[in-house]
């Protein structure tokens, strides 16, 4: 017989990202609560069915939640379904669906993803207009999709206004809009809005829900919505989305226990509190650092992450201890992600450290 040891670990926390945090006690109670007997599969469980309804208050008029497995899926998923075979989907230089998806939505389902250069990864309304000019052009493919991502890679967050501009003018020439929200919940604790003002009230028409990053242990969704004043077939979205999910692996059997994590963050204000802890860790983390001398911070700490540049010096004992990514040039700065568990013991720990490699 081979006998498997399995160790129970308790890792150190970690800078690197934030999916490197374990499910809350919440999260993982609600699980519990859903696990005995038998329960309709492939999403026809109670649990996934009233989804729509937890989540309308969050989003705005919700047409469709299809739970899925990862961000990268949500992602392929809900530009697949918004997206017409002639299409192509616009998107920001550091989009995550351009640059770190390994290529999912060209491979997985034939899209093209056009970027536009944002050097704080915010896109502008003129960044639709110059794009819609393809429109009609056969031999360039059409962007008939524009993807956001809120909060952005580079943890800057677009404001109500800015996503509401931004859907007009995609709108105005018959674009979809797509937010890829993985850190929705810290772009809408950090304004202190519902996420509906950054979503179905601004006009988007479908959102990749992340649950993953703030306190879930493996559950995000597509959410279609009948975005405000929004031109795009909502219904006719929805409808695609649900045949196209198998075809793409994120038809989840047992759904139940995706959807229970859903209820557990959207269906109480913990999808909140966890957010505005992890972006309360990150600002002690980005002041504290900006005030060292040979320290730069490159882009205003408003959600999750802090981006810096600093001297090898300063940055490599760093990260032998409390792990996070990038060199710390200006071409490749060093990003340290806050979760929903970082304790602001530990961001005080490294920055008494930084002090100190710094000659503080």
């Amino acid at each position: 017989m081979v006998r498997v040891n399995i160790l129970h670990e308790t890792a150190a926390h970690s800078f690197a990202s934030d999916n490197l945090a374990g499910a809350h006690p919440d999260v993982l109670a609600a699980l519990g609560r859903v696990g005995g007997g038998h329960v309709a599969a492939y999403g026809e469980d109670a649990y996934t069915r009233a989804l729509p309804e937890v989540l309308a208050p969050l989003l705005g008029e919700v047409v469709a939640a299809l739970p899925a497995l990862n961000g990268t899926g949500a992602n392929v998923l809900a530009l697949s379904a918004l997206t017409p075979r002639h299409g192509a989907v616009l998107a920001s230089h550091c989009a995550h669906t351009a640059g770190d998806e390994a290529a999912a939505p060209e491979r997985s389902a034939g899209l093209k993803i056009i970027t536009a250069t944002a050097p704080d990864g915010l896109l502008r309304p003129e960044d639709v207009h110059a794009a819609a000019a393809e429109l009609g052009n056969q031999h360039h493919a059409q962007p008939t999709t524009l993807s956001l991502t809120n909060a952005t890679e580079f943890g800057t967050v677009y404001t109500p206004e800015q996503v509401s501009a931004l859907c007009v003018a995609a709108h105005e020439h018959g674009m979809a809009v797509h937010v890829d929200g993985s850190r929705l919940s810290n772009a809408a604790a950090f304004l202190g809005v519902s996420p509906a003002a950054l979503t179905g009230e601004a006009g988007v028409d479908a959102v990749s829900l992340g649950a993953t990053k703030n306190g879930a242990m493996l559950a995000e969704a597509v959410v279609i919505l009948r975005g405000a004043d929004s031109p795009i077939d909502a219904d006719a979205a929805a409808h695609t989305a649900l045949m196209l999910r198998k075809g793409v692996t994120q038809l989840v059997s047992k759904q139940r226990y995706v959807s229970a994590q859903l209820h557990a963050l959207f269906g109480t204000e913990l999808w909140r509190e966890n957010a505005e802890h992890a972006n309360a860790m990150a600002r002690r983390l980005g002041d504290g650092l900006a005030a060292l001398p040979g320290v730069d911070v490159l882009y205003p700490v408003q959600a999750n992450a802090v981006f810096v540049q600093a001297p090898a010096s300063v940055l490599e004992p760093l990260r032998e201890r409390y792990d996070f990514f990038g060199a710390g040039t200006a071409e490749a700065p060093a990003r340290l992600m806050c979760a929903f568990d970082t304790p602001a013991a530990l961001v005080d720990e490294l920055l008494a450290d930084a002090a100190r490699l710094a000659g503080i």
